[in-house]
């Protein structure tokens, strides 16, 4: 006869190691009790049923390396779906994608179509495939995000202190971004710089767009032409403010949107030239800052570049673009 008891959650003690150092307890255990709701997560913390070292926390409480998390019993605890392996082709890509990596981080020349993350029907993206190929690794977080058709430089954290000093720098503008976009149309050589403050919009579909809007945020981008023809042109991007989509949204605002970018290519193109199905074409191509300091080594400069993809290479010898290449 089966126990009753048997599939009731049981009181779990979980040691902190590196990985969660610094975290708050409310989001560590948003992220060991996956599908329970996060008012009854505030709930058992508050109740004094969430204790850090046999003593009552707060959610705010951050954990230190060694703390011993008494998480208590709770229902509607979700197994992750996260893939546990991956295709050898993928592992293969993965590794001719690093640009850098040192004890500290990596640096990954993301693929176009890879989304950085799983979620909304995606089962495995960038940082899950990572932390397959660096099992042993007991921490290994995004530092941002690009948006799943854009390729390029992308930094990943191997521990909360590399991510604290990396957002920090992000927070602060010292991170150099330089993206390389092929666009429709003659970008004007005087639209070197737009100013222009965007806001986040839902579609009744429920589709998230983002809009050039008075009472958006600010957002600003510097632009430089690298090469024209007479249908497109070849545009280095250095955003000042990071926006969700504002590259492809200010270069649509300039009249010039991506290529393969059907989301806010909208009416603005009609005779694409040939590229109805080209891959978006947006790379992040350079990408710059400071190394976290290590314990009395002075922080170094690091200016990291990402080489065009073969399709990206090969869709702007199409348009007959200039490729200055790496």
């Amino acid at each position: 006869m089966t126990d009753l008891n048997e599939h009731k959650p049981q009181v779990r003690f979980e040691t902190i190691t590196e990985k969660n150092v610094l975290q708050r307890i409310d989001n560590y255990l948003l992220g060991r009790l996956k599908g329970v709701p996060k008012s009854k997560i505030y709930k058992v913390i508050r109740k004094g049923e969430v204790r850090i070292n046999k003593k009552r926390c707060k959610p705010e409480t951050k954990l230190q390396l060694g703390d011993i998390i008494r998480i208590p019993p709770v229902f509607g605890v979700k197994e992750g779906n996260f893939a546990n392996k991956i295709s050898e082709s993928l592992s293969a890509l993965l590794d001719s994608a690093v640009l850098f990596e040192d004890d500290r981080l990596l640096v990954i020349n993301k693929p176009s179509g890879l989304a950085v993350h799983g979620g909304s029907g995606i089962n495995v993206g960038l940082i899950e495939a990572l932390r397959v190929k660096y099992a042993d690794h007991q921490f290994l977080e995004l530092v941002h995000r690009l948006d799943r058709d854009t390729s390029g430089a992308i930094i990943v954290a191997k521990s909360r202190l590399a991510l604290r000093a990396l957002h920090a720098q992000f927070r602060d503008n010292q991170v150099n971004k330089i993206y390389h976009l092929a666009v429709h149309g003659k970008w004007p050589r005087h639209k070197t710089f737009v100013d222009a403050p965007l806001r986040k919009n839902e579609l009744k579909s429920g589709e998230r767009v983002v809009r050039v809007s008075q009472d958006g945020k600010p957002s600003k981008t510097f632009f430089r032409i690298l090469s024209k023809q007479e249908n497109f042109s070849l545009v280095e991007a250095k955003p000042i403010s990071g926006r969700t989509h504002q590259i492809r949204v200010h270069a649509a605002f300039s009249q010039c949107p991506i290529v393969g970018d059907d989301k806010y290519i909208q009416d603005i193109v009609d005779n694409r030239h040939g590229m109805e199905k080209a891959r978006l074409m947006l790379h992040a191509r350079l990408i710059e800052f400071d190394l976290p300091a290590q314990a009395r080594v002075k922080a170094e400069r690091v200016r990291i570049e990402a080489p065009y993809d073969e399709v990206y290479s090969k869709t702007l010898q199409k348009m007959n673009l200039q490729i200055d290449e790496v």
